[in-house]
Parts: C-alpha cells; structure tokens; sequence
C-alpha cells in the first residue's frame, strides 16, 4: 500500500509543469529560464524563441513592461505574490495565433525572494482572450486604465496606482467610452468584459 510519501515520489513534477492547463514561466530578473507548452501556444512561439527572451517580448510596448514592472515590485515586496489582468502580445503564428495580436490576460506570479522581488519567480498566464477580446485599438496607457476600471477602481483610485492624476484618468475613461460606443461607466465596464 502506497504512503503519502511514496505517492508523492512517483509524480512528475517536471510533467506537470509541462501539461499544466495554464501559461507557466520560471524567471530571473524578468528572464524567461524555462516556459511550458501552454505559454509557448498562448504566444504563438516555440521554447527555443521564449527561453533567455526578456518579458519585454511578450507586451505591447516597452512603456508596459516598465510600468507594470515597478507597479508590481512594491506588492511582491510586501506580500511575495502579484497578479492582475493585463494586454499581453502574441509573438508569432505558431498554434493558431497571429504575430502581434493583443489578448487579455490574467498573470500571477510569486516572488521566490521579496527582498528582490525580479530576482526569481513562478508565474501564471491565462488566456482570457477567448471571454474578452481586444476589439479597439487601445494605447498602453488606455490598457492599464481599462485593466484598473474592470477592478471596479474610482478616478481617483486608478490614479493612485498608476501614480497619475485622476482627471488624467478621466480622460482616458472618456476616450474609451468613445472607442467602446458606451453611455457611461458601467457599460463601458460590461463591454470590456464581454469583449
């Protein structure tokens, strides 16, 4: 009769890690070290393209990867864990994806050193693109506001966390009513939802 131990040996961590249904990614100060064949068929590219690539290559723009990338240190240095939903870009045309297409996303990731949170970490990517598609042509700045609005955010809350003014917000609120047709917050909200 197996024991928990014994039952515990006999998994294959390594498959696992390979046919987990999720995106996953092994990093080192924002370097992708190992990727599963979710991720590398949620981004359309082979292991060999991911692995050494920085995670640059997986946004839609440099002004992103930046931004998120010093939001998100202070939140992996108190707690270690980090998650939101993001824009993310699809490298190639591998599995069905086309190469520079932009999809929602959801990504977590846990800090293996809060101390420095980049150093090394385990994330998750999910692809929500099949439940909220990317239908405007949104700037970098209108995605992290979109992403905040969705959160259910205020103006001002938004502002906060991405260290803008909230009639800076406002502003990109209303140019996303323009490009999503909607009336007011909430079916702007609904829309981008729904996709």
């Amino acid at each position: 009769m197996d024991t928990p131990d014994t039952a515990l040996a006999a998994i294959d961590y390594r498959l696992a890690f390979e046919q987990a249904p999720v995106g996953m990614v092994l990093s080192r100060h924002r370097i992708i070290v190992d990727c599963n064949l979710r991720l590398c068929e949620m981004f359309g590219a082979t292991r060999d393209a991911l692995v050494g690539q920085s995670f640059r290559v997986l946004y839609p723009s440099v002004v992103e990867f930046e931004r998120i990338g010093k939001r998100m240190e202070p939140i992996l240095n108190a707690s270690g864990r980090y998650a939101d939903n993001r824009m993310m870009k699809r490298l190639g045309g591998l599995h069905g994806a086309f190469a520079g297409e932009t999809f929602w996303c959801h990504v977590s990731g846990q800090a293996l050193n809060r101390e420095v949170p980049h150093e090394a970490g385990i994330w998750t990517f999910e692809d929500l693109g099949s439940r909220r598609a990317a239908k405007a042509d949104l700037t970098p700045r209108e995605r992290e506001v979109a992403a905040q609005l969705m959160k259910g955010l205020t103006s001002k809350e938004i502002g906060r966390v991405l260290a803008i003014s909230h009639r800076t917000v406002e502003i990109h609120r209303a140019r996303l009513m323009r490009k999503y047709t909607a009336a007011t917050t909430a079916e702007l909200v609904q829309k981008l939802i729904a996709g």
